[in-house]
C-alpha cells in the first residue's frame, strides 16, 4: 500500500528529500501563504509544533501561489518572513502546486486518500470562502481539490493519510487528533 514515505519532495533550496526521513512520526501536511487571511494560523502551528515536536510530531509547510497569488517571493524569503513573523522553527519546502495537471505528486496523492472535509460552518470566514468558490464552480464541494491556502493533512506514524482539515476547522479540533496518534 502507498504511502506519503514513498514520495520525495524538494527542501527550499531545491535539495531532493525523502519522506521516508520522517518515518514513525506523525505529521501535519499544509499548503500555505504569507499574504493570506489564514497567515495568521503559522503562530497556532507553530505552538503545536512546540508542544509536540519532542513526541515525534512534524509540520511540513509547502508554499503554494495558487490562491489568490497570495504566497509571492521566492521561497527564501517566505521562509524569512514566516521565521521573523511568526518564529516558525518546521520545515519549509520549496514552493509548489496543490491543484491542476502539474500538482506535485505529493498532493495528488493527499487530495486521493481524503477529499474536501467541508468547512467549519462556525468560522467568520466560511461564508465568504463558500460564496467565491461557488461563484466560479456551483460543485465545488464535490471535487478533491485543495480549496484554499492552510489545509492540512494529518499522517499518522505508517504514512498514512488520517485526515483533511481545511483551513476553517479549530486547531483544537486538530490537536485532540494529533494527541491520540502520539499516543
Amino acid at each position: 500500500m502507498k504511502t506519503v514515505y514513498d514520495f520525495s519532495v524538494k527542501d527550499r533550496k531545491g535539495k531532493e528529500v525523502s519522506l521516508r526521513e520522517y518515518a514513525n512520526e506523525v505529521l501535519l501536511i499544509v499548503n500555505t501563504a504569507t499574504k493570506c487571511g489564514f497567515t495568521p494560523q503559522y503562530e497556532e502551528l507553530e505552538a503545536l509544533y512546540q508542544k509536540y515536536h519532542t513526541q515525534g510530531f512534524e509540520i511540513l509547510d509547502f508554499p503554494c501561489n495558487q490562491f489568490g497569488q497570495q504566497a509571492p517571493g521566492t521561497d527564501e524569503a517566505i521562509h524569512n518572513f514566516c521565521k521573523l513573523t511568526y518564529g516558525t522553527d518546521f520545515p519549509r519546502f520549496k514552493k509548489l502546486k496543490v491543484n491542476g495537471e502539474d500538482a506535485d505528486p505529493l498532493f495528488k496523492f493527499l487530495k486521493e486518500q481524503k477529499g474536501f472535509a467541508g468547512w467549519d460552518e462556525t468560522h467568520h470566514l466560511t461564508p465568504i470562502l463558500d460564496k467565491l468558490l461557488s461563484e466560479s464552480d456551483p460543485d465545488y464541494k464535490q471535487k478533491p481539490d485543495i480549496k484554499w491556502n492552510f489545509t492540512k493533512f494529518l499522517i499518522n506514524k505508517k504514512g498514512m493519510v488520517v485526515a483533511r482539515f481545511e483551513p476553517t476547522e479549530n486547531l483544537a479540533n486538530i490537536e485532540t487528533m494529533i494527541q491520540q496518534l502520539l499516543d
